[in-house]
């Protein structure tokens, strides 16, 4: 006969439990640091390269391995892994594939926070920061010491659609790896792992979950997807090495709003495409930005590898140069509806001003001499925010 627990061993261990796996619309959630092992069998005959290592809580666990699988398929690859922020993704890759003396190609748009730690690196350890134009592939000469090339697509706040196909081309040639900011294309705009006729594809694909597949503003997170076996257990050995993991909570909220991050990349989308039309009628910019928009830098490379005709909902705007700095931020302090805020994907719309001349390295001929600002768009009906932006500009007048 069982001897009867004691009541405070028996709130730990309890005596019935439900049985524990339904079908529901939601996967169930899994918080754990410590995972039970059933026996020293189980313990032992197991893997860091087994497919669902269930071993300790920054490995995984149904809920995050469920997420990753979901966003391995929406991107096109095979392996996932998740990392804390779009940032820690960037940052897992550089770390794990770049050695001292290596170089690194980066685009003259690349996302500012992985330009800074490839400084950092640079300063440290010797890697070689090089810099290309992203919409002249002949701009990226690779030597025999090329080990990655970053690509992103679109660029980071001036959103030219880059060259992909030669860059990738004059890549491989080299031998070097491919990883891509997917952030912007969120793996719906176009496939990274086969995005034209000749079946191209880059290595590594990185993601801020944080935009569109989280869609509320509210959740940090960031993905990195491979296809190739031997590629992904090298990220994932460095990725465990580092500890890096995310929240059991963070990853079903993500989960949960997967269902609709297509409709809502559609209808950014559309909205921006709106702005775009009005915004270009507007006297008091010079130039508008984005990769739909004819001229656009980048456009014909958008074209051709965005047969969806998606194009996400980032618009960018260069004011004239009569315009200072001084008029511009009362531009965007009196705006309403755009919020001044970093990020996008979320459901409010934001606005960001950026000074170029303290963000690019090379000359860049098709951008216009002017401040520059940002909007991204939310879900706010797309007439409000045109009215918002027409608002705030006769304060400038």
């Amino acid at each position: 006969m069982t001897a009867h627990k004691k009541t405070q061993t028996q709130l730990i261990h309890a005596p019935r439990k439900a049985p524990q796996y339904i079908e529901t619309v939601q996967p169930p959630l899994f918080r754990a640091s410590t995972i039970i092992f059933k026996s020293t069998s189980h313990l032992f005959d197991r893997h860091w390269t087994d497919a669902y290592d269930y071993s300790y809580g920054t490995h995984g666990t149904p809920t995050t391995f469920t997420l990753a699988d979901n966003i391995a398929q929406i991107e096109g690859g095979t392996y996932c892994l998740l990392a804390p922020s779009g940032l820690s993704a960037i940052t897992l890759v550089n770390s794990a594939v770049l050695n001292s003396g290596d170089e690194v190609w980066v685009a003259d748009n690349i996302y500012g926070p992985n330009l800074e730690h490839l400084n950092n690196l640079q300063a440290r350890y010797g890697i070689q920061v090089k810099i290309y134009n992203p919409i002249d592939a002949n701009s990226f000469q690779p030597t025999e010491k090329a080990k990655l090339i970053w690509l992103e697509a679109a660029g980071s706040v001036t959103l030219e659609f880059p060259d992909l196909k030669n860059l990738v081309k004059k890549a491989q040639q080299a031998n070097m790896l491919t990883a891509l900011d997917n952030t912007w294309g969120a793996g719906l705009a176009f496939n990274a792992f086969d995005f034209s006729n000749e079946h191209l594809s880059v290595d590594i694909t990185v993601h801020a979950l944080t935009k569109y597949p989280s869609g509320g503003g509210d959740i940090l997170m960031g993905s990195v997807v491979t296809r190739d076996q031997q590629l992904h257990h090298k990220l994932y050995r460095m990725h465990a090495i580092q500890g890096i993991s995310v929240s059991g909570d963070d990853t079903a909220q993500i989960q949960r709003s997967l269902a609709h991050m297509s409709l809502r990349y559609d209808q950014q989308s559309k909205s921006a495409v709106t702005l775009l039309d009005w915004l270009q009628q507007q006297p008091h910019f010079s130039q508008v930005l984005h990769p739909s928009h004819a001229d656009s830098a980048g456009h014909s490379f958008w074209s051709e590898i965005c047969t969806t005709g998606k194009s996400a909902g980032l618009v960018s705007v260069i004011f004239k140069p009569e315009y200072d700095l001084a008029a511009i931020q009362k531009f965007c302090d009196s705006l309403s509806l755009f919020k001044l805020g970093f990020s996008w994907g979320g459901p409010i719309s934001l606005a960001m001003l950026y000074d170029l001349k303290q963000m690019r390295s090379l000359e860049n001929t098709h951008l216009q001499q002017g401040l520059l600002v940002r909007f991204c768009i939310g879900l706010e009906h797309p007439e409000d925010l045109i009215q918002d932006i027409q608002n705030a500009l006769k304060q400038i007048e």
